[in-house]
């Protein structure tokens, strides 16, 4: 064909915006500048789909989104934290697909390659992320494909995005769960130390924050482990539904290829594979789930925070924080504030809220996939994010920082064992105790409870602790009491009284640290 017929061809195609310019009668004809446009009848799909999200979805559409539409549904801004998991799983579906014929191995090798430069690229920073292609699963896609050509297009054979997202999340989920383990490790270590050092010194134990008995303050320390060993458990638990693998569902229904989806599931270390095609991609029970235990675990932490902040206050001034964990007033010089647990108090209500949300987010949801469940991440993410930050300052502000020079840690609270004796002796501590006394002496314990409070009373009218009454004015209360009577109340002895398991007597609580370290060396 002549170069003359080839511009004829061209010029049917001209575009209307070209009248005047070259390519029209008259006017030398230069039609590089002009491509051919095309007319409505036109059907060819185009060379590469993710090419052109920007003018429109696929051929089926007829005009390409508006601009607050795409920033309104894209994702990728915030989802592209997960393109490891992504690249992981999508290379665990081709090789699966490669294994079943599906793809051929020279397929799967350009899947491999391309893959191993758009990781390099993302770490770099050089990755380029794009907003009309909406999320990082198509950007990851998109770039594969302009990599490695044809065989990035084969990798979404036999998947759709819906049960890629599902697997997606859940690898991302399970590393997160993963490292949320280690620190709550971190944090229960840290309470065993402090609790270590502080076993024989006393703390008034409060009900109704009003002083009620006293207490080893390493005992009031391994309470706290025990709440959080008991977070750790339920995340361990957690894991092993969020540990289940969707991918294989494809939209909903399931594909028509000879997938493998058990191979998928050892590939990634899964524990199984989802039974229910439906099930699989549309429900985020398991994000729920680990909110919810994210939720206590955070309420944990403002349990302590509650109770840093009071002892940390003039009025009772049990403990100090590093100042590193605080900050000072912007107009009185004289105040350390504990900006630290008081934010993370602020922060439990965050991560509630994201339990709320999520729980809101899936009760409406008909089978299967809703664009809904795109609204998961979010509050997931800052869900893992806020719990990983809060779990790691407060392992070093309980228990300090490991210093390089030395190796030994530093920092951490310091104890005012003095206030705390004080303030147990404040409040008739050891009242419970005497009644224990007269029951061992025979008498019923309502009756013991009724002559305590005598006691009390007496004590509080003359301004003195219950063991700095006179044994004759104890014994005008009750003849059987004796002089052993002052070892009873004095609040070593109290302590020492309590040596059951579980209890707070020094001797079960060395008892219960060796127990947590043994299990925590594990």
């Amino acid at each position: 064909m002549s170069a003359d017929s080839e511009e004829g061809d061209w010029l049917d195609k001209i575009c209307g915006l070209c009248i005047g310019h070259p390519g029209v009668p008259g006017v030398s004809r230069n039609w590089k500048f002009c491509p051919p446009m095309s007319d409505n009848t036109n059907t060819q799909p185009s060379q590469n789909q993710l090419d052109t999200k920007a003018q429109a979805w696929s051929a089926l559409f007829s005009e390409p989104m508006s601009d607050l539409v795409k920033r309104y549904t894209s994702s990728v801004f915030f989802d592209q934290r997960m393109w490891k998991a992504d690249i992981t799983g999508s290379l665990a579906h081709a090789e699966m697909l490669a294994a079943q014929g599906v793809i051929g191995q020279d397929d799967f090798a350009s899947i491999q390659k391309g893959m191993a430069q758009i990781k390099q690229e993302i770490e770099s920073g050089a990755f380029e992320w794009k907003l009309d292609l909406e999320d990082v699963h198509l950007n990851i896609e998109a770039r594969l494909t302009a990599l490695v050509g044809d065989a990035g297009k084969r990798l979404h054979t036999g998947r759709s995005r819906n049960d890629q997202v599902a697997t997606d999340v859940r690898l991302w989920l399970r590393d997160e769960i993963d490292l949320i383990e280690g620190l709550l490790k971190e944090l229960q270590l840290s309470l065993v130390e402090v609790a270590e050092k502080n076993v024989e010194v006393i703390l008034p134990g409060f009900t109704h924050l009003q002083v009620a008995q006293p207490v080893s303050f390493g005992h009031h320390m391994l309470a706290y482990v025990e709440m959080f060993k008991r977070d750790a458990e339920r995340m361990l638990d957690v894991r092993k539904r969020v540990n289940v693998l969707p991918l294989g569902s494809a939209a909903l229904a399931g594909t028509t290829y000879p997938l493998d989806r058990e191979r998928v599931a050892k590939t990634l270390g899964m524990e199984g594979v989802s039974q229910n095609s439906l099930d699989g991609v549309s429900d985020r029970d398991f994000a729920i789930e680990f909110s919810a235990a994210a939720s206590l675990c955070m309420v944990h932490v403002s349990r302590l925070s509650e109770e840093l902040i009071i002892w940390m206050s003039q009025n009772f001034g049990f403990i100090k924080i590093a100042d590193r964990f605080t900050t000072g007033s912007s107009i009185m010089p004289q105040k350390k504030n504990p900006d630290v647990p008081e934010l993370a108090r602020g922060k439990t209500g965050r991560v509630v809220g994201h339990l709320m949300g999520l729980i809101t987010l899936m009760k409406g949801q008909p089978l299967a996939y809703n664009k809904d469940n795109q609204e998961d991440k979010e509050p997931l993410f800052d869900t893992v994010d806020t719990l990983k930050d809060t779990l790691r300052i407060f392992a070093e502000m309980m228990g300090g920082q490991v210093n390089p020079a030395t190796g030994a840690k530093e920092g951490g609270i310091t104890v005012n064992a003095a206030n705390m004796r004080a303030a147990a002796l404040k409040g008739y501590a050891t009242a419970t105790d005497l009644a224990d006394y007269l029951v061992k002496k025979g008498l019923p314990f309502r009756d013991a409870h009724e002559t305590v409070a005598h006691a009390v009373k007496l004590a509080s009218a003359k301004g003195v602790d219950l063991s700095e009454l006179p044994l004759a004015e104890l014994q005008s209360f009750n003849p059987s009491v004796e002089a052993d009577v002052f070892e009873v109340l004095s609040l070593e002895g109290s302590l020492n009284a309590r040596n059951t398991l579980g209890g707070t007597a020094p001797a079960q609580v060395r008892i219960q640290l060796a127990k947590h370290r043994a299990r925590l060396a594990g």
